[in-house]
């Protein structure tokens, strides 16, 4: 019979390692609870009302950007608008929140990269996000197409592909296991040559060697998914505190239970208890 499991504490994004298929672990408090090997078991969560940024330990009435408390939330550079819109960095222009925190996060190499989450999408991150970002979003698979020298450019690059290719993913479609098959490696060469223009302009702007097109590899991503459901149906832990049922499935940052999906990620910050009650 296995332990039972029984623990209390802040939500956080659930940490994952690129295995086949993705291990995932449920991070409750200082718990990491393997949680691929909960799949077909009965589990709960319990929101006892409380929130604690994840930044200040402030206690909160609602969460901003993912686990922050509002006074966080307008003053940190990871809560600044540029994080969801790239292209509209200010660092160059001297108006970065937290210069250090812009230094090692913004003004560093990034990715911008295909994949096939619900369909074709666009998007970037730092080199040293690849490929938990691609995990996040529950691609099934992603290649990169650029290796750039700031978020910046990034910005600017990905603003070039969304002219030719979305840049958000279909949630329920992807947490219905409803992904078409694609060809990445031809994607990426129709958009590169979509956007060859764009390409040579920036190169211009912002020197030769800011901006390079990669052939590398696309990397496949499989989940640990028992049954897709037919229909997608979400918790919310603020209007519904108590979720229970029989855990499903893992993929991007959600739980897949028989009673619904719930995103871990979106109630970073929440703290719960939870349980496996068989």
């Amino acid at each position: 019979m296995s332990e039972p499991i029984d623990v209390t504490g802040r939500l956080r994004k659930m940490p994952a390692d690129p295995e086949s298929p993705v291990s995932y672990r449920l991070a409750v408090g200082d718990a990491r609870i393997p949680v691929n090997d909960l799949i077909g078991r009965r589990v709960r969560l319990d929101f006892g009302g409380v929130i604690r940024c994840i930044n200040c330990d402030r206690a909160t009435k609602k969460s901003f950007s993912q686990g922050y408390c509002y006074p966080c939330f307008r003053k940190l550079a990871a809560c600044d608008s540029c994080i969801m819109s790239p292209e509209k960095c200010h660092f160059h222009l001297g108006t970065c929140r937290e210069p250090e925190w812009g230094e090692r996060n913004c003004m560093v190499e990034h990715v911008v990269y295909l994949a096939n989450s619900s369909g074709l999408k666009v998007g970037i991150t730092r080199g040293t996000q690849v490929p938990t970002r691609w995990i996040d979003q529950g691609a099934v698979d992603a290649i990169p197409m650029l290796r750039v020298s700031t978020r910046y450019l990034a910005g600017l690059a990905e603003v070039a592909c969304k002219q030719h290719v979305a840049d958000r993913t279909n949630w329920r479609a992807m947490l219905k296991g409803d992904v078409p098959e694609l060809n990445l490696g031809e994607e990426r060469e129709r958009i590169l040559g979509l956007i060859e223009e764009d390409l040579d302009r920036l190169r211009e702007e912002h020197g030769e060697n800011s901006l390079r097109v990669v052939d590398e590899s696309p990397q496949a991503l499989s989940y640990p998914v028992q049954v897709w459901p037919s229909k997608v149906t979400s918790h919310n832990l603020d209007k519904t505190p108590e979720v229970e049922g029989e855990l499903e499935g893992i993929k991007g940052q959600y739980l897949i239970l028989d009673t619904g999906v719930i995103n871990i990620r979106k109630f970073t910050g929440y703290e719960v208890r939870f349980r496996v009650l068989d």
